[in-house]
């Protein structure tokens, strides 16, 4: 079956809320996460009952330039107790080795809902407190408020901060060397423990009780490292603690940041922030919520992460990603932003696969390609070829004389005009998992969506230059171009299989069924004929389809793997051997109502409409990155995937043109 009919409706889209019973259910709530960001590039992350599982897990993780391009874990957490009549409820909640939790402040949870911002609701004796956190759009600012609903008598608040101070791919452990330091501010404190890195405020809208007494907290337990084969364990500093009395409608705003802020400015910039964001009252809203979390922001420059807890910047993850993204955003503006910030980085005529500048990765042969793409979609939705041939023409010559004449390593253009690339031992597209120095799906050779997407560019590109009348590039490129689909159907299409070859090599063709042939499908210049493609996308809707994805491999393949989990080599080997990534169902659609026009539309709704249970899983209000092979499809990798959000606004967008 496609679609398991048992899979059933266990929420309702209106609201995001969940109850007390799930909270301290530690089964059910430490298994899904909760995604807070900043268009400056800082992000929360932990899980739904406020207790950190991952190493990437923390209370505010920004950037730290000076040291690398990579987030640090400033503040990892911040511990509430309150004390009324000298009793003490600890609202925190920390695992620690040996399957202890301490202290186990779930207890007191009493719901949790996402409209705007992610708010908690604590209950204890006759108290009723709320928690909501926001980040600034601006600035690297976290916020939270605190406001006691309900009281009979005043009560203490106490705030443990615990920090960490330390890139999310570590892990910090006991070091006498730090610096304990503090520094008064206004309604604060600024600390660092090691001078290289910026120094972390944490303030508040009233004058609180500061008391210093640093002292390391050992041995937190991360489960989710542990299972991934990580070290797991983890000790933090814990500099002093802030005490606030709070009576019946009182309310306490506290910020971290590496900047001060006035004071009296934080109740003021946290409403403004609250305002600005959108109501979360259907599907389409929550993925746009999702699809800003992606943009990192930076004057002119504009990058695209591409995955939450723990990727930074990829480029073929970027052009995939931003036609949905920006369709989602309707922001065309922020679309061109990060086109030309990766194209400031560009290396001849390729981009860099993953890194920022001064610290970038060339290795992705199909990136360039996948550019082509992304500015052919920027194309159709601004609707002026010449403005974007004047503008990139220089940019597209550049990338396709560097495939044609065989500038870049390891790539190249054939006598039959398709794209080689790849050698042994590197994997050079996006099935890119590596063991032991050996790549797990090698694809030496020539690649199918490499040279379909190929194709597509050298089209769209006639294309644009027809319409600004420049002959010179028609001439250079029109006949090439007039050879590739034959060549094409010849290296890759194959009669007795009816369906085309993953890769080619010499004499040796792959013709495992996997996804990537979906893509000659869904191109506006299509290398193959509407008979060819009909087949295609019956072959993967048979083989490889699922309802939230498509399978990297047939379930009739030797080494098709069901389960995307254990330690990284499992997973790595599990990574594109079957594993359902969610971004192709973007190409499947497109590819699928080209076929089916609106006969399609009651399959293509029916995917999309799947994944309203989805978002309440995992990672909250997002999609994940992958999910598994077979039934119940149990969702992995990251909480919350670029492409994913992304093909998913598309997918709506494609249903909605073939509707009108």
């Amino acid at each position: 079956m496609l679609f398991d009919e048992n899979i059933s409706k266990l929420y309702d889209m209106n609201e995001i809320v969940f109850t007390k019973d799930q909270l301290i259910n530690l089964e059910f709530s430490l298994e899904k996460e909760i995604l807070e960001t900043s268009l400056s590039g800082a992000y929360a992350c932990t899980t739904l009952a406020l207790c950190n599982t991952r190493k990437y897990h923390g209370l505010f993780i920004a950037q730290q330039p000076q040291l690398d391009n990579e987030y640090h874990v400033l503040l990892s957490s911040l511990d509430e107790t309150i004390i009324q009549n000298d009793f003490q409820f600890r609202l925190a909640l920390h695992r620690y080795p040996n399957d202890t939790y301490f202290p186990k402040g779930h207890k007191y949870l009493e719901s949790f809902e996402l409209i705007k911002l992610p708010k908690w609701t604590y209950r204890l004796a006759d108290i009723i407190i709320t928690k909501e956190l926001v980040f600034s759009q601006n600035n690297q600012r976290l916020f939270i408020k605190y406001k006691a609903k309900e009281c009979e008598k005043k009560f203490k608040l106490q705030l443990n901060p615990l920090l960490a101070f330390r890139q999310r791919h570590t892990l910090s452990k006991v070091n006498s060397n730090i610096d304990t330091s503090f520094e008064e501010i206004e309604n604060g404190i600024s600390i660092r423990l090691y001078k290289e890195y910026d120094k972390l405020s944490l303030q508040f809208s009233e004058n609180v009780r500061y008391i210093h007494s640093p002292d390391w907290y050992h041995n937190f337990e991360y489960t989710k490292e542990a299972e991934r084969g990580y070290d797991s364990h983890e000790d933090l500093m814990m500099p002093g603690y802030f005490e606030a009395e709070l009576g019946k409608g009182d309310e306490l705003y506290f910020t971290a940041s590496i900047n001060e802020i006035d004071p009296k400015q934080i109740k003021e910039v946290f409403k403004k922030e609250k305002k600005q964001r959108e109501k979360l009252d259907s599907f389409e809203a929550i993925l746009r919520r999702a699809a800003k979390m992606f943009f990192v922001e930076k004057g002119d420059n504009v990058n695209i992460l591409a995955g939450y807890p723990w990727f930074g910047r990829w480029s073929r993850d970027t052009f995939i990603s931003l036609p949905g993204l920006c369709i989602g955003l309707n922001d065309m503006g922020l679309f061109k932003k990060a086109l030309d910030t990766l194209i400031s980085d560009m290396k001849g005529g390729l981009f860099p696969n993953l890194g920022f500048s001064g610290d970038c990765a060339y290795n992705s042969a199909d990136a360039p390609m996948w550019f082509f793409w992304a500015l052919q979609q920027y194309t159709d939705k601004i609707g002026d070829k010449k403005k974007v041939w004047k503008e990139y023409k220089w940019v597209m010559e550049k990338i396709l004389n560097s495939y044609r004449y065989s500038e870049m390593d390891n790539i190249k253009m054939l006598e039959n005009g398709l794209i080689y690339s790849g050698e042994n031992a590197k994997s050079l597209t996006w099935m890119d998992a590596i063991v032991d120095g050996n790549p797990i799906t090698q694809r030496k050779g020539m690649c199918v969506e490499i040279n379909a997407l190929w194709y597509n560019a050298i089209m769209f590109s006639l294309e644009l230059a027809k319409e600004a009348k420049d002959k010179g590039f028609t001439k250079e490129w029109k006949d090439l171009a007039e050879t590739i689909p034959e060549n094409f159907k010849k290296t890759f299409w194959s009669k007795v299989f009816g369906y085309l070859a993953d890769f080619v090599d010499g004499y040796n063709f792959d013709f495992s069924v996997r996804p990537n042939m979906i893509i000659a499908t869904s191109l506006k210049y299509n290398c193959v004929s509407e008979k060819i493609r009909r087949l295609i996308i019956e072959r993967v809707k048979k083989e490889l389809l699922t309802p939230y994805g498509l399978r990297t491999l047939s379930p009739t393949h030797p080494e098709y793997k069901d389960r995307y989990f254990g330690s990284q080599e499992q997973r790595d080997r599990a990574y594109h051997q079957g594993t359902v990534w969610t971004w192709l169902l973007g190409h499947f659609v497109e590819g699928y109502l080209k076929i089916y026009g609106k006969d399609g539309l009651e399959l293509a709704n029916k995917i999309y409409k799947g994944f309203e249970n989805e978002i309440m899983d995992y990672g909250i209000a997002q999609v994940a990155e992958v999910f598994d092979g077979n039934s119940p499809y149990k969702q992995g990798g990251s909480i919350a995937q670029a492409w994913s959000v992304a093909e998913l606004i598309r997918i709506k967008y494609l249903i909605d043109s073939y509707q009108t």
